[in-house]
């Protein structure tokens, strides 16, 4: 007998070793799937009447009892169906009552498909339990009338107690009894009896925004889900360690515990220890403290209070009471209101499409209960203030012009002219722009190539660390004052920030860190992805620099560095071998990151925010950085865009860990799909970790999170470890067996699909997995990429010999003869700070504008051989401007830098349309040989001597 077909669902991933973090909520949705389609069936079956004799029926029996005992400890962690309506539903399938067993599960599913379970607040009504939904044949026009009409937001208490079942009944009744109609929010509880069990519940069940710890509980659960062995090695203490703990100490290390793996929740300790012993830094984790069951009025008020704190928006609600005003305009913003739309006999259709509520609360006032952006004292520092409390930064600023705008605020706010920046060859635009603004100079760092991919991976920490040991050679580590990475690169390449830090620190204790984080905003929601973000890491610095076990460690390794015992103090090869630590009392932490909010997040185009934990902001950058904001920041701020960040941030921290752990699910399903897909396979390929992370970064040996035959590896050891990680939401698509490069393939998409993606390489497609992702989404890719595969094997079957020939030479272009990727050359003697230097640093800002003097300027042709022509004849070919060919989408030339033989070759085997800074008519932007050899004097310091020597000449004809 053939098993029946679900193809959404195995059998074989009920193995609870095998459960996943990121696949467990897709596993028990699918489970109550297959039980409704097996209920289905067995309810089919049994009406024909032939039960006994049906061999379908012993399998389908077995599968469902089987689904039953795996999911029956799972269910603890829900309210819905939750554990007592699962047993009922079970109870019908034992006594092979199939009808009522059919009836629940579809019941079951539709609500918790529809979310309807959310919007059913049984207060008051006959029901008590969502278990007595499964008793009556047709929900009451009661309960549906209180679905339609509930409106308020809903959310799950966690409490966690060693109780019994009918103690934890008597809690949820009074918890209800507290109810009134005006609470902006009504929640259910659900009960953990045990510290990994607490743990298992706030990572399982995302509907939970707080929790209350009571009393005493064990530590061990009775549970055998492989969840554990990552969760554990996100904590700090070891488990043996917290289990010999007594009650009152075990109970606040799982406050801990749980605001390490999701910090936006709400705590709240109940204990029968004295409370004044463990008020302050013991109970820093939780919001408030009871002494026994003082009032549970109290707490559920306390409770309500948490999370309205988390919902409140304030400049979206100040905005949205102003658009409800009837003001009179009399300053700028004719369109405010819609006044100029609304009368218009030509542009009413600008209305309809856009709707009137946006005109309403367009406006350029910043009273009213709305606030400036430039001096924000009311609504607007409110908003920022808790956009720092959800991303962990100490301060927050809204910016509505982009990340590229972030940067260059950052960069003139902390760097002075003369200054050092170190930052990637490979980087935005926005950095070079940036350096020049603030008149710094760049060192230029190499990141590992990807040849085979066309793109690059990320910086080396050795090649950072021996950029700075040449400048500490030179004299110069005085002049280093930042070093600005991105993190994650576009293709999803992750740092370890902790380790760079850490390391970079021990080499010069005062530099600062300025993380582009324009493309992970999300990453702050997940416990795993979270230990890689800019402001997680500072504050761990932080804490670990005034942890004295942490001082205690450092004297201990810089007695044995000093003493030789790890290599040659004096030697750079030991420095840059030995894995550093930075001392304690000198280094200081300096942290900014820049983040396109609206990239990842919910925002408008272009919202994006700085987050700032700079130790040392108050006393040298506070003035310095608000004059950078009023330079780049608009008088006249789209209010819109401030609204949806306001808004944004509310969401991610409510829902935020939810929608996170969702995309990183999807992602991995559609890795799964792909990779196990025979006809995909034969055209595609999704780069896994081994692919994407060079073997020398990844000491974990992590070399896929999925394959067909080793099915789901755990990625938590290689985050932990790793020197660079993979982003699992970021799925890389190899597509050069397809015969189409990238740009082709994402045309294809687009055109005849109606599927947008950004990044291509020159044999690869990014598709980024973000929080707006369904699985009918990713369902539409899979089914799309098979088609094109199918129509591909149609193609080749009946194409000639002739273009076959062609297919397989453009294959193996895309696939074998890919050029080689180039380094960063050097800046050209003329343009280094210095004739003499012998540190890579280059006076990026003199180039730029000396540039502008089209004297000084010539162009030579790239695709004729004419540029390849003159570097042969050993002149120094010098570039006068950007070069960014997309893709990839970084400058590959900048204003001074000598033009390598590697790079023109790179330029010419590109074959990309479109590349920023090249006139295909005229060719490419040099600078003169006349002028290169006179530019070691700069350009304005002739024009400087040249008007100081007119201006003498004329006093003295005077």
């Amino acid at each position: 007998m053939n098993e029946p077909d679900y193809d959404y669902f195995n059998l074989e991933s009920l193995n609870p070793s095998d459960v996943a973090l990121y696949n467990v909520t897709r596993l028990r949705t699918d489970i109550w799937h297959f039980l409704r389609d097996s209920a289905r069936r067995l309810n089919r079956i049994n009406k024909s009447g032939s039960v006994s004799a049906n061999a379908d029926v012993m399998w389908l029996t077995d599968a469902c009892a089987e689904v039953f005992e795996f999911l029956r400890p799972l269910e603890d962690f829900f309210v819905f169906p939750g554990r007592p309506a699962m047993e009922q539903v079970c109870c019908s399938f034992e006594q092979r009552r199939y009808a009522d067993f059919a009836r629940q599960t579809l019941r079951m599913v539709r609500m918790m498909a529809s979310g309807q379970y959310r919007k059913l607040d049984l207060t008051g009504s006959r029901l008590t339990d969502y278990g007595d939904l499964l008793n009556v044949a047709k929900l009451s026009e009661e309960i549906h009338a209180r679905i339609r009409q509930e409106k308020r937001p809903y959310f799950q208490l966690l409490v966690v107690d060693d109780v019994a079942e009918i103690e934890a009944k008597e809690l949820r009744r009074q918890l209800r009894d507290l109810r009134r109609p005006d609470d902006l929010f009504f929640y259910e509880m659900v009960v953990a009896r045990s510290f990994e069990d607490a743990l298992m519940c706030v990572l399982l069940n995302p509907d939970i925004q707080t929790c209350v710890l009571r009393y005493s509980f064990p530590f061990r659960t009775s549970r055998k889900f492989n969840l554990l062995n990552e969760i554990h090695p996100l904590l700090s203490k070891d488990p043996a360690s917290i289990e010999a703990m007594m009650p009152t100490e075990r109970t606040l290390q799982l406050g801990k515990a749980l605001k390490a793996l999701r910090p936006e929740l709400d705590l709240f300790l109940v204990t029968d220890a004295p409370v004044e012993a463990i008020a302050g830094e013991p109970s820093r984790a939780f919001r408030r403290a009871f002494y026994h069951q003082e009032n549970y009025q109290e707490l559920h008020l306390s409770i309500l209070k948490a999370v309205n704190d988390r919902y409140e928006t304030p400049f979206f609600n100040a905005l949205k009471k102003y658009s409800q005003k009837p003001t009179g305009m009399f300053h700028a913003l004719p369109i405010s209101h819609s006044a100029t739309i609304v009368r218009s006999h030509w542009i009413r259709d600008m209305g309809e499409f856009y709707g009137q509520k946006i005109f309403q609360a367009e406006t350029s006032a910043t009273t009213g209960g709305l606030d400036s952006l430039l001096q924000p004292g009311g609504s607007l520092r409110d908003a920022q203030e808790q956009a720092a409390r959800a991303f962990g930064a100490r301060r927050t600023y809204f910016v509505t012009n982009g990340t590229s705008t972030a940067n260059k605020i950052v960069m003139q706010a902390i760097n002075r002219p003369g200054d050092i920046v170190l930052l990637a060859h490979d980087c935005h635009k926005s950095h070079p722009y940036a350096v020049i603004l603030s008149g710094s100079h760049p060192v230029y760092l190499d990141a590992y190539p990807l040849s085979e991919y066309s793109m690059y991976g990320a910086v080396p920490l050795s090649e950072i660390k021996g950029r700075l040991l040449e400048l500490r050679c030179a004299g110069k580590l005085d002049q280093a004052r930042m070093l600005l990475l991105t993190n994650i690169t576009f293709d999803g390449v992750v740092y370890d920030p902790v380790r760079v830090m850490e390391e970079v620190l021990a080499i010069k204790p005062d530099m600062i860190f300025l993380w582009d984080e324009a493309w992970c905003a999300y990453a702050r929601f997940s416990p795993i992805l979270r230990r890689r973000t800019a402001m997680w890491a500072a504050g761990h610095l932080r804490e670990q620099f005034e942890d004295p076990d942490y001082y205690g460690v450092y004297r201990e390794w810089r007695a044995r560095f000093d003493a030789g015992e790890l290599g040659d103090v004096d030697d750079d090869k030991t420095w840059l071998t030995q894995r550093l630590l930075p001392d304690p009392e000198q280094a200081r932490v300096r942290v900014y990151a820049t983040q396109s909010t609206h990239k990842t997040l919910t925002a408008l185009r272009q919202g994006s925010m700085i987050h700032v934990h700079d130790q040392d902001f108050e006393h040298h950058t506070r003035n310095a950085f608000n004059e950078a904001y009023m330079t780049h920041t608009s008088t006249s701020p789209n209010y819109q865009i401030l609204a949806s960040l306001d808004v944004g941030r509310r969401q991610v921290e409510l829902e935020g860990y939810e929608m996170v752990a969702r995309s990183i699910e999807l992602a991995m399903m559609l890795r799964e799909r792909i990779d196990a897909d025979p006809m995909m396979g034969k055209y595609f390929r999704v780069l896994a970790p081994r692919d994407m992370v060079l073997e020398q970064y990844r000491p974990s040996g992590l070399k896929e999170y999925f394959s067909e035959t080793g099915g789901w590896a755990p990625m938590d050891t290689a985050w932990l470890t790793d020197e660079f990680v993979l982003d699992p939401t970021r799925v890389t698509l190899h597509v050069g067996r397809t015969g189409m490069d990238g740009d082709t393939f994402k045309k294809l998409l687009m055109d005849r699909h109606d599927i947008q993606i950004n990044k291509t390489s020159r044999n690869t497609v990014l598709f980024m997995i973000h929080i707006g992702m369904t699985r009918g989404t990713v369902a539409h890719l899979v089914n799309v990429l098979t088609e094109i595969a199918r129509d591909l094997d149609d193609k080749l079957d009946r194409w000639s010999d002739v273009e076959l020939a062609a297919h397989a030479r453009q294959v193996r272009s895309l696939t074998e003869e890919l050029p080689p990727l180039p380094n960063f050359s050097h800046f050209h003697s003329a343009f280094l700070t210095s004739p003499d230097s012998t540190t890579p640093e280059g006076d990026l800002r003199r180039a730029f504008f000396d540039a502008y003097e089209n004297t000084a300027c010539d162009h030579i042709k790239l695709e004729d051989g004419s540029l390849l022509k003159a570097i042969d004849t050993d002149r120094e070919v010098v570039s006068a401007a950007f070069i960014t060919p997309y893709p990839p989408g970084f400058p590959v030339l900048v204003p001074g830098q000598v033009i390598s033989r590697e790079i023109v070759q790179y330029l010419m085997a590109l074959d990309v349309k479109e590349i920023h800074g090249y006139e295909p008519t005229f060719g490419l932007r040099v600078f003169t040989s006349d002028f290169v050899e006179r530019a070691h004097i700069p350009v304005d310091e002739l024009k400087a001597v040249n008007a100081n020597s007119e201006r003498l000449k004329a006093i003295t004809t005077s």
